[in-house]
């Protein structure tokens, strides 16, 4: 195989995965991976320059190659929905000691004492192991608005306070986890409200609404998944009740009218009623 420089540029745009960007080179001997691009699972970590080709190595090329450009993977990863990792690297010369300690000049004569494989080789593995990337929900609590604790069932209409808390491993222990694109969503088949959640600092996120006014069994929802990151999923069942009896109003603005007819018919007939009670003919004028 050939011995090709690929460019920083060429990676995934993720630190938790590769670390922080640089502009050194990187060296790759061997062969490459083809995906699946509508395959949500897979995270192509290190593509191909656009001048690639794949092909088999003692043959001529005579036809169509394998693959060529940013198809072909050099390294490509697969997170699966319960979180497990698995790298694929079609060189081992990408990890060796001896690429970490080769220095690379480019084409356009710039020189560098030695590649980037290590820090990126180095990130890959961390991630990899889970010493990197891994997110988890320590607390979710929920209650309505002017309380703490969460209550029995929620009644329609009522206001409701939702609040998460997310860790994140680093360095060997749990910190929190800062973030502005953490969602929550009020689900009964479908969701009635979906909406960010407030970073409160310290990894606590808040989020107040209305409950809807049906009634029925929802679900708290927040699903977080980020590239480089283990994926959240979070659910929290709560039963919304409808108004008690003498939760109604009393009286209603657009009933009016039906009220003032009412007390109008009420009225007649009292009226109705007392001439008809009191009422005497003159009997001198009548014979």
């Amino acid at each position: 195989h050939t011995l090709v420089v690929t460019s920083s540029s060429n990676l995934i745009k993720s630190e938790e995965i590769v670390g922080k960007s640089n502009e050194k080179p990187l060296l790759y001997e061997g062969t490459t991976v083809i995906t699946d691009p509508k395959n949500p699972l897979v995270l192509p970590i290190l593509h191909a320059e656009s001048t690639a080709y794949s092909y088999k190595p003692d043959l001529p090329v005579k036809d169509y190659s394998l693959g060529t450009g940013k198809d072909l993977l050099l390294i490509a990863a697969l997170q699966a929905r319960n979180n497990a990792r698995v790298v694929f690297s079609g060189s081992l010369y990408f990890f060796s000691d001896v690429a970490f300690r080769n220095s690379v000049q480019k084409v356009d004569g710039k020189t560098y004492n030695i590649s980037g494989n290590q820090e990126v080789a180095s990130n890959i593995v961390l991630w990899t192991l889970k010493d990197r990337g891994m997110i988890r929900v320590k607390s979710v609590n929920h209650h309505k608005v002017g309380e703490s604790s969460p209550p029995p069932s929620y009644t329609i209409m009522d206001m409701a306070v939702f609040l998460v808390e997310l860790e994140r491993w680093e360095n060997g222990k749990w910190i929190p986890h800062d973030a502005n694109d953490v969602q929550v969503e009020f689900v009964r088949i479908d969701p009635f409200w979906r909406g960010n959640l407030k970073n409160m600092k310290n990894g606590k996120y808040e989020f107040t609404f209305k409950i809807p006014d049906t009634y029925g069994v929802y679900q708290f929802k927040v699903e977080y998944n980020r590239i480089g990151f283990t994926a959240i999923r979070s659910s929290t069942m709560v039963s919304v009740i409808p108004l008690e009896h003498t939760q109604y109003e009393r009286f209603i603005l657009s009933a009016y009218p039906y009220y003032s007819s009412a007390f109008s018919m009420m009225f007649g007939v009292f009226i109705f009623s007392f001439v008809f009670l009191h009422y005497r003919e003159d009997k001198a004028k009548g014979e």
